[in-house]
């Protein structure tokens, strides 16, 4: 299940980042667009490469890219500003991801 919701968010990172470079004008809204969708695509690789050895990190990644991602998304498409203080709870939860996987390759 983790390496289909990995692909689903790898389709959805290229679809924003397209969408940021070709179909917003406002310079602010395709920054987000790229930031996240590199973030989220970033994140859904590494969340199949790591499936393997540290299951619980590559899931802590993917919810952590896509809360980090989808609130850029929200704000690029017009949503509330507010939304960028909850962005920061996506990267926490992707550090914690990677620290996670870095312990579980340690006990290998």
């Amino acid at each position: 299940m983790i390496a289909i919701l990995a692909c689903l968010s790898a389709a959805l990172a290229i679809g924003a980042g397209a969408f940021g470079a070709h179909g917003v004008t406002d310079p602010k809204a395709a920054e987000w667009l790229r930031t996240g969708g590199l973030y989220q695509l970033i994140h859904a690789v590494a969340a199949i490469a790591v499936t393997g050895v540290a299951r619980g990190a590559a899931a802590l990644m993917l919810a952590g890219a896509a809360i980090f991602a989808l609130t850029l998304y929200a704000m690029a498409l017009g949503g509330p500003k507010w939304l960028g203080a909850v962005t920061p709870v996506g990267g926490t939860l992707m550090i914690a991801g990677w620290l996670w996987a870095a312990w579980s390759f340690g006990q290998r």
